[in-house]
C-alpha cells in the first residue's frame, strides 16, 4: 500500500494540471493577438512529428509526477525539462524506429514485465516498496483496480506502459547489436602481441616551433578548401547571440543601518513577547519541526537551554534571533517498535492497545496487523531513534515514556501504537522558534537602480554601438552569451528563462525589457541569429589555419630528418638523440613527448629493429626513430584478451548504435521560445 499511496501523492497534481491546461487552451486559442500563430504552438519537431505546446506541458507534468522530481531550483527544473524532452524523443523517434526495424513487444511479454517475471524498471520504479526495495505486485493490483474510475491513474498507467515497451524494445535492439559484435582470432592475437610486447630505441625530435610562423603562408583559399572538405566536423545547433548588462541591486550603507536598527528593535520585542510561537509566526519566522539537544546547538546558542534569547546577530547576510518555545527533559535516543494503522481503524487500534497493555505479544501483533510491511516483518521494530528526529506530536508522549511503555498517537491520518524498548538518561531539549531579517536593498534603493536601468534601456536602443556606449555611461560592462537551441538559461544567471524566451522571439538589435533576475536587473540586446547547420568558416578559420600550418611545418622539417642512420640525422639537424623504452601499443606518448599518440603508435607497430623510420607527423613534433629492441613478456593470455576485447567491442558498438538511432530522425528543439 505504501507504493499506492506514493502514486496518489505523485499524481494528485494532475487534477490541478487539468484545470491549468484548460485555461492554457483558452489563452492560446486567442491566436495571433496573443503572440501565437496557431491554436497550439510548435515547441519542437521530432522525426517529422510536431511537438505542440500542450503535448510538451502534458509530458512535463507526467514525468514530474512519475519521478517525483522537484523544480525548486534552476538545476532541478533544467533536469526535469531534459527528462521530458528525452521522453518525447523516445515516444516519437526511438519506439517507432525500432518498430519499423521489425522489433515489437507482445502483450504476453508486457504481462511478464508487470508480474515481475521479467521485471521492467518502469513498473519497478512505481511499485517497489520504498523501504525494502522489493517489488510489490499487490500494489500493482490495487492500483489497476482504480484505473478505470480515476483519469489521473489512467494517465499514469499509459505512461508506465509506454516506458516499459520502449525499455524492452531498446533492450532487444541492444541485444542484437551485442550479438553482432564478434572478436576474431586474428584480433585476439594482435591484442596479445600489443599487450606483451614493448619497444626500446632512440629518436630525433624536431618541434614545429623550430619553423617561424611568419615563414609559413596560409591563404584564404586553402582555408576554404579545407573547410569544404571537412565540413562535417563543424556541425552546430542553431543559436541566438546576445549582449547584456547587469545592474546589481545591493543594499546601501543607509539600508544596512536601517535593517540593523529594525533587527535590534524586533529583538527587544521578541525578548518581551509572552507568546513566543505567536510572535514568531506573526513576524514570518519558523518554528522548528523537532526538539534539539545541547549537542546540536552551537556554543553561542547554548543560552537557549537556559531560557535566554539568542541574537539578534548578523550571520550569512541576515539578522537572526531565536527563543525556546518549549523545554523537555527527554532521552537523547529511544529504542522503539510500532504498529501502523489507518486512522479510521479506531476499533482495532483501541482493541490492540488494550491487549498490549494487558501483556499481549507486541511483535506478533505487529506482524499480524501493522500496515507498514517493512517493520511489520521484524515484529514492528524500528531501532534506535534520536529524540531530535521526532516531530512534536510524537515527542510529547515519548519524552517521559519509560522502557516497556506503550503509547497511542494519531498524526496525519495514521495511528501508531509505539512501544519503548530502551531509553537513555533524560537531558534537556528545546523546541526553538526563530526569526530572520535578510540584509537586502530597500525599496528606495531598488527604485534608484531601476531608474538607472530604465535610462540605459532608452539610451542603448538602436544599435550595438549605442548599447555599448550606454553601458560605458552607466559604468557597467556588457557581457555576451550564445544561446543554442534547447538552452533554458543564460550561463551565470539563475532563473533566466525569460531572457532565453525573449531572445528566440526578437530581431537583431532589439533591446529587451528590464528583467528581474535574482537580485539584479538585466537588459539584453539580440546581436545575432544563426539557424545554419554548420559553423561559419570565419568561426573555425583559426583552428584550420593551425592545422594547415602544422602540415606545412612538418613538410619543411622532413628535409632536416633525412639521413642514413639516427646519429647522422641528429648531427645534421643539430639536436641530440633521445632514448625511449617500454613503448606499447596503447601508449599516448613516448619519453619526453607525453601527448604524441601517433608517434607512440608508429613505434609500437614497428616490427624491424635497427632500421631508421620515415619521418612521423606528430601533433607538435616531427620525429624519426630507430627501434633497437622488441621485448616480449607474458602479461596477457589469449583468453583474457578475448574477454577484454569483446567487452570493449560491445561497449563501443552499443554507444554507436545509440547515436545511430538518435540520428535516424531530425530533432528540432524550439522550447527556448516558450519556456
Amino acid at each position: 500500500m505504501a507504493s499506492l499511496n506514493t502514486l496518489r501523492t505523485k499524481y494528485g497534481i494532475i487534477l490541478s494540471v487539468v484545470i491549468i491546461l484548460a485555461l492554457l487552451a483558452f489563452i492560446i486559442s486567442l491566436g495571433p493577438e496573443m503572440g501565437f500563430g496557431s491554436n497550439d504552438p510548435k515547441v519542437g519537431e521530432i522525426n517529422g512529428d510536431k511537438i505542440s505546446y500542450t503535448e510538451y506541458l502534458n509530458e512535463y507534468e507526467t514525468v514530474k509526477g512519475f519521478t517525483g522530481a522537484a523544480e525548486s531550483t534552476d538545476a532541478e527544473a533544467d533536469a526535469l525539462a531534459t527528462a521530458t524532452w528525452r521522453s518525447l524523443i523516445t515516444k516519437h523517434l526511438f519506439t517507432p524506429s525500432l518498430q519499423q526495424m521489425g522489433l515489437g513487444v507482445t502483450e504476453k511479454e508486457r504481462m511478464t514485465m508487470i508480474s515481475g517475471e521479467h521485471l521492467s524498471q518502469a513498473y519497478y520504479s512505481a511499485f517497489a516498496d520504498p523501504t525494502t526495495g522489493a517489488y510489490d505486485i499487490q500494489a500493482v493490483t490495487s492500483f489497476l483496480a482504480q484505473v478505470a474510475s480515476m483519469p489521473e491513474y489512467q494517465s499514469m498507467w499509459t505512461y508506465m506502459n509506454e516506458q516499459a515497451v520502449a525499455e524492452r524494445l531498446m533492450s532487444k535492439y541492444m541485444g542484437l547489436v551485442k550479438a553482432g559484435s564478434y572478436v576474431n582470432k586474428l584480433e585476439v592475437a594482435q591484442g596479445v602481441t600489443a599487450a606483451n610486447e614493448s619497444r626500446d630505441g632512440r629518436m630525433v625530435v624536431l618541434p614545429y616551433t623550430n619553423v617561424d610562423n611568419a615563414s609559413v603562408e596560409i591563404s584564404d583559399a586553402e582555408i576554404n578548401n579545407y573547410y569544404n572538405a571537412h565540413k562535417h566536423l563543424y556541425t552546430k545547433l542553431p543559436y541566438r547571440a546576445i549582449s547584456y548588462v547587469v545592474f546589481d541591486i545591493e543594499p546601501t550603507s543607509d539600508d544596512m543601518l536601517e535593517i540593523e536598527k529594525k533587527a535590534k528593535t524586533m529583538g527587544e520585542e521578541f525578548a518581551a513577547a509572552e507568546d513566543i510561537r505567536a510572535f514568531v509566526r506573526k513576524n514570518m519566522g519558523a518554528v522548528a519541526t523537532a526538539y534539539v539537544s545541547a549537542a546540536q546547538l552551537s556554543e553561542e546558542e547554548q543560552v537557549l537551554l537556559n531560557g535566554e534569547q539568542y541574537g539578534p546577530v548578523l550571520k550569512s547576510n541576515e539578522w537572526v534571533m531565536s527563543r525556546a518555545i518549549d523545554t523537555k527533559m527527554a532521552p537523547d535516543s529511544l529504542g522503539l517498535s510500532h504498529i501502523v494503522l489507518d486512522a479510521t481503524q479506531t476499533e482495532l487500534a483501541d482493541s490492540l492497545y488494550n491487549a498490549l497493555q494487558a501483556g499481549a505479544d507486541f511483535a506478533e501483533a505487529a506482524r499480524a496487523h501493522s500496515g507498514y510491511a517493512a517493520s511489520a516483518q521484524m515484529g514492528g521494530e524500528i531501532g534506535v531513534v534520536p529524540f531530535a528526529a521526532l516531530t512534536p506530536e510524537l515527542a510529547e508522549p515519548l519524552a517521559t515514556a519509560k522502557k516497556g511503555d506503550i503509547v497511542k498517537v494519531t498524526v496525519s491520518g495514521v495511528t501508531q501504537l509505539i512501544k519503548v524498548t530502551r531509553t537513555d538518561a533524560a537531558k534537556k531539549h528545546v523546541l526553538i522558534g526563530s526569526i530572520s531579517i535578510p540584509v537586502e536593498a530597500s525599496s528606495a534603493t531598488r527604485r534608484d537602480v531601476h531608474n538607472v536601468a530604465s535610462i540605459f534601456s532608452v539610451d542603448g536602443k538602436g544599435s550595438l554601438d549605442k548599447f555599448n556606449a550606454a553601458a560605458s555611461a552607466a559604468a557597467v560592462t556588457p557581457r555576451v552569451a550564445r544561446l543554442p537551441q534547447g538552452e533554458r538559461s543564460v550561463a551565470g544567471l539563475d532563473s533566466s528563462h525569460e531572457i532565453v524566451r525573449w531572445a528566440y522571439g526578437a530581431d537583431v538589435q532589439d533591446i529587451s525589457e528590464i528583467f528581474t533576475i535574482g537580485n539584479s536587473y538585466v537588459i539584453a540586446m539580440l546581436t545575432g541569429i544563426d539557424d545554419t547547420e554548420h559553423m561559419a568558416v570565419s568561426e573555425v578559420s583559426a583552428i584550420i589555419r593551425e592545422t594547415l600550418m602544422r602540415d606545412k611545418k612538418f613538410e619543411a622539417l622532413k628535409a632536416k630528418l633525412a639521413g642514413s642512420n639516427i646519429d647522422e640525422v641528429a648531427k645534421s639537424a643539430g639536436v641530440e638523440v633521445t632514448p625511449f623504452s617500454n613503448v606499447k601499443m596503447n601508449d599516448y606518448g613516448v619519453a619526453m613527448l607525453p601527448l604524441e599518440p601517433h608517434v607512440a603508435g608508429s613505434i609500437a607497430n614497428t616490427t624491424v629493429t635497427g632500421q631508421l623510420s620515415a619521418p612521423v607527423k606528430g601533433y607538435s613534433n616531427a620525429v624519426v626513430f630507430v627501434v633497437d629492441a622488441i621485448n616480449k613478456a607474458e602479461a596477457q593470455t589469449a583468453e583474457a584478451e578475448k574477454v577484454r576485447q569483446q567487452a570493449t567491442l560491445e561497449n563501443n558498438a552499443l554507444q554507436m548504435a545509440s547515436i545511430a538511432l538518435q540520428n535516424m530522425g531530425d530533432i528540432q528543439d524550439l522550447r527556448g521560445q516558450y519556456f
